[in-house]
């Protein structure tokens, strides 16, 4: 079996609970932060329907470089539009990791900073990390951002306690 198709069911699987959780962003709350040290959850909701562009960036490039970077993160301020971009990210990351061998997998991706090297790590290990676990993360995030907010908190792994039982 290919990695890849070991991996799919899972990021399948992830990306329906994370539009799941991005269809729940009320443009209301754009604003709402549970700390001032925290992002809006306007913010904290775009970066996670950004997060399945890294499949690509990860499998199809050998390093990202900040400073060589371009990135222009497209801010969307309803439910609607962030929820379409998304679908159009997972699309893009899906085919991409359809698309990726083995070998490719084990190869080395670095991030950096210029000539400031974060970290070099085969890239299945940097799709685990930075793309996967990254994106469950500010789910979780996104979730108490929601329940704090006082808006419906969707499930992931089962319902919630605004499921109707």
């Amino acid at each position: 079996m290919q990695l890849n198709e070991f991996l799919m069911p899972e990021f399948k699987e992830e990306m329906a609970s994370t539009r799941r959780m991005l269809a729940a962003f009320d443009s209301q709350l754009a604003d709402y932060k549970p700390h001032e040290k925290s992002m809006s959850l306007k913010n904290l909701a775009n970066h996670i329907a950004d997060i399945p562009t890294w499949v690509g960036v990860t499998f199809l490039n050998s390093e990202l470089d900040f400073a060589k970077s371009n990135f222009k993160r497209v801010v969307f301020d309803n439910p609607t539009d962030l929820v379409a971009a998304f679908d159009k990210n997972v699309a893009d990351a899906e085919a991409c990791l359809a698309q990726t061998s083995n070998e490719t997998m084990y190869q080395n991706w670095t991030m950096r900073n210029g000539e400031t090297i974060y970290f070099t790590m085969p890239k299945i290990a940097v799709y685990r990390t930075w793309v996967m676990n990254h994106l469950i993360h500010h789910r979780a995030q996104m979730a108490t951002y929601l329940r704090a907010a006082g808006a419906k908190v969707p499930g992931m792994y089962g319902p919630t306690a605004d499921d109707a039982m």
